[in-house]
């Protein structure tokens, strides 16, 4: 006992968490992979324990979507939806096609350099909004900053169900596509309709995928975790090269000069969202045909969350840099951590 608390009040567990890149996913993930592998028995003795650490991640999944889905604004101006649409159509374009072409070559089971179909087209195509957004601060405008609404949108499995069923390599009948959005679409209209009930769902983005990365994990086994250690990593290397590189050129082609400080931002989306883990089971719950191949789909995609998490940083400062040295900054236009001229006198001098 020390200052009125019990000292297990202050194990910094969360923080610790928090320490590794996509930790609030991989942590729990990784502690279902080896509750799975040593003590499998404890996860089927039923009620509660069996439904949330075992078979809850469909249910958790949703409750994710539902979440995320309040957190795509209908308004975003100007810019910020131009920006936004640019950076999306990229993301998404780009992130699918590398898997759907495997696809329709070698079929769910095809494998390049121990990546699969599934794994190229659940992860590639997820941006993660979070790093987006910080580096859009520290590199970006407002309106680079605002574009997050609607790259939001390519959370979850909704772009990759559409383009694997437009493009024959799964079968999606539209009603089950309509049911797999419904929970983004519901949350989008609450969001929309209350800023206050949007702000309360957004906790829930976290927490869901606290929940639901352990009995994901609690379907893989060690083999599963090793097998996708190297194909995981050069699943996020490929990301980062195949989408955020392309990204950067998009933005540089399609947004004028006046309306950019700096192109680097394009680059920020060449990340694989948190989300991103849960896209193989959903596509899977769908096509049974996938299913056998979601265990290591999934584990690749966490372990590229991992890898673009920390490299996508580095790319987009060194085109930022790069960019400085070739006099390319259009400095005329604040940073999104920046006050403008106009914000600063309102705080000079206050209205009455």
């Amino acid at each position: 006992m020390k200052d009125g608390k019990h000292f297990l009040g202050n194990v910094p567990i969360l923080d610790t968490i928090n320490k590794i890149p996509g930790g609030i996913m991989v942590v729990p993930l990784f502690l279902g992979v080896v509750c799975n592998s040593l003590i499998p028995g404890f996860l089927e003795i039923g009620s509660f324990t069996t439904a949330l650490f075992k078979n809850g991640s469909s249910a958790l999944i949703a409750a994710l979507f539902f979440c995320s889905g309040a957190q795509i604004q209908f308004k975003s101006a100007g810019q910020s939806l131009y920006k936004g649409l640019i950076l999306n159509t990229s993301k998404v374009l780009f992130g699918v096609s590398l898997g759907v072409i495997l696809a329709k070559v070698g079929g769910p089971g095809a494998v390049v350099l121990g990546m699969t179909p599934l794994a190229l087209i659940g992860c590639m195509s997820n941006s993660n909004g979070g790093l987006y957004t910080a580096l859009a601060t520290k590199y970006g405008t407002k309106t680079d900053v605002g574009a997050v609404a609607i790259i939001s949108s390519n959370d979850g499995p909704f772009y990759e169900m559409l383009f694997m069923g437009l493009t024959g390599v799964a079968n999606i009948p539209i009603m089950t596509l309509i049911a797999c959005i419904f929970p983004i679409i519901v949350g989008m209209i609450l969001g929309n309709l209350d800023n206050k009930m949007r702000d309360f769902l957004k906790p829930g983005m976290l927490i869901a995928i606290f929940l639901f990365s352990f009995p994901l994990g609690a379907g893989m086994n060690f083999a599963t975790l090793i097998t996708a250690g190297i194909p995981g990593i050069l699943l996020g290397l490929l990301t980062v090269i195949w989408t955020g590189i392309p990204s950067y050129f998009i933005y540089k082609l399609l947004v004028k000069k006046e309306n950019r400080r700096s192109c680097a931002v394009g680059a920020a989306i060449g990340t694989s969202a948190g989300n991103s883990v849960a896209t193989p089971a959903a596509i899977a719950a769908v096509d049974a045909t996938w299913e056998p191949y979601a265990a290591a789909a999934t584990a690749q995609c966490a372990a590229s969350v991992i890898v673009t998490a920390l490299l996508t940083p580095f790319v987009v400062n060194w085109l930022y840099k790069y960019e400085e040295k070739k006099g390319l900054i259009n400095y005329d236009l604040p940073l999104a951590s920046e006050d403008t001229e106009e914000e600063k006198a309102e705080v000079e001098e206050p209205a009455v």
